[in-house]
């Protein structure tokens, strides 16, 4: 591809974000997060990506959205990378599984199961998406902080939202009914769209990424007939990922 003077998605250069970068699905989400930095100021905003750059600590940090699923979140790991940034926390929401897993939780992702595309083409499916244990402890000891119920283990990871939530209707049927069984089986935690394609290229950029996420709905709760409130209010889920944020800065400068 040829050089280009910003990158060709988040139309960024050098300089214009931190290495530490929180990654939300949703553009309509950068202001709010970008409001809880100091000096934050306004960068770029192409497609989904829409990006500010501010301070926490002393340090600069930034949000750029990615849009939904694995593609999209993995060219903006790929164009922040080229100009500085080296550690992620994805932070969005995500419907449960386990039973445990309420309506207003927050989940910290451990690992993801690649039941998507996108890591595919940067590693064979043998080899397994992990989140970053420093920023994982980092999360959930800002979640408990908070005084959040917090669930750490595997979240499942998908690209076909109605894949999940209609799949009788798929021709594929067979194999979704079978794969969700096993998920519950295997006591996942929640479904979501980009923590397996994140972690996985985190890797192969030698970088560093976690994830939290805001439990909107649990849909084998309400299959089994058990109490539970729709929850949309995702600002603790982005309190989570900044306050951790804060840790993992903290943990840099005392590392050096």
């Amino acid at each position: 591809m040829q050089e280009l003077e910003k990158q060709f998605h988040i139309h960024c250069v050098e300089g214009d974000v931190g290495r530490y970068v929180i990654l939300p699905g949703d553009p309509g989400r950068c202001e709010s997060i970008a409001a809880l930095f100091d000096n934050a100021k306004h960068v770029a905003q192409n497609r989904e990506y829409n990006i500010y750059t501010g301070t926490l600590l002393g340090e600069k940090v930034s949000v750029c959205s990615t849009g939904i699923g694995g593609p999209s979140a993995s060219i903006a790991m790929e164009e922040l990378h080229n100009i500085g940034a080296d550690t992620f926390i994805r932070t969005g929401t995500c419907g449960g599984i386990d039973l445990n897993v309420q309506s207003g939780d927050i989940v910290v992702a451990t690992g993801a199961i690649r039941f998507e595309h996108t890591s595919m083409e940067y590693a064979p499916i043998e080899y397994p998406a992990v989140a970053n244990i420093d920023i994982t402890l980092a999360l959930r000891q800002a979640s408990l902080a908070m005084g959040k119920t917090t669930h750490t283990g595997v979240v499942q990871c998908k690209d076909a939202f109605y894949g999940q939530h209609s799949p009788h209707k798929m021709p594929v049927s067979y194999e979704l009914l079978q794969k969700w069984e096993a998920w519950k089986r295997l006591g996942v935690k929640a479904s979501e769209m980009e923590s397996a394609a994140l972690f996985v290229v985190a890797d192969a950029l030698k970088c560093r990424c976690g994830s939290c996420f805001h439990v909107i709905w649990n849909q084998e709760r309400e299959a089994a007939g058990m109490d539970q409130k729709m929850s949309e209010d995702t600002s603790a889920a982005v309190r989570v990922a900044v306050d951790a944020l804060k840790i993992i800065i903290e943990q840099d400068r005392a590392a050096k």
